[in-house]
């Protein structure tokens, strides 16, 4: 068995949990999610504690499954209960970004603004022109959203200008010094 797995998940007040083969749905204040499971684990619900347990205890292939399962249902009832945020940072002279109802646009140094569509079930805000938080329910959708903003402009290693997570450290290149 998996150690992470065999942890259980408490069950906040005010969040109900319904378990379905294949899947778990979370409802919370600040939403409803549903996050399937992978096979070969099933959940049990008792006391307010949500539990998952591999269903053949002698099946050592099912323990990466099992600490994936809880994880990914442990992520579901934090979000439901407090969500996720990333926090990133725009770097540069001129760049800057502002929202504007479904759409944050970016000023990053191309020719061009860019326009990035906020998906469903995602809050994006703009502080300063140069701080976005990204929130949401969905903790692989919020990673992958601030992926995507990253990616308009990453992070020079020369110049240290671009877009870059509050708090990522960056180890400044030496460029050449033409003796």
């Amino acid at each position: 068995m998996s150690r992470v797995g065999k942890k259980p998940i408490s069950i906040p007040n005010g969040v109900t949990v319904s378990i379905e083969p294949g899947s778990v749905e979370v409802q919370g204040p600040k939403g409803k999610m549903r996050q399937v499971i992978p096979p070969g684990v099933r959940f049990e619900l008792s006391d307010n504690q949500l539990s998952a347990y591999p269903i053949r205890d002698n099946d050592r292939s099912l323990g990466k499954f099992h600490g994936l399962a809880r994880s990914l249902a442990a992520n579901a009832v934090q979000g439901v209960t407090e969500g996720f945020t990333k926090e990133l940072d725009i770097v540069g002279i001129g760049y800057r970004a502002e929202g504007s109802g479904k759409q944050v646009v970016f000023a990053l140094g191309y020719s061009h603004p860019i326009n990035f569509d906020i998906p469903a079930g995602i809050e994006i805000a703009v502080e300063k022109q140069t701080h976005i938080i990204v929130r949401g329910i969905d903790r692989q959708q919020v990673g992958q959203v601030a992926a995507d903003i990253r990616v308009l402009r990453k992070p020079d290693p020369y110049k240290l200008k671009g877009v870059r997570y509050t708090g990522e450290v960056l180890k400044k290149r030496v460029g050449k010094t033409g003796v």
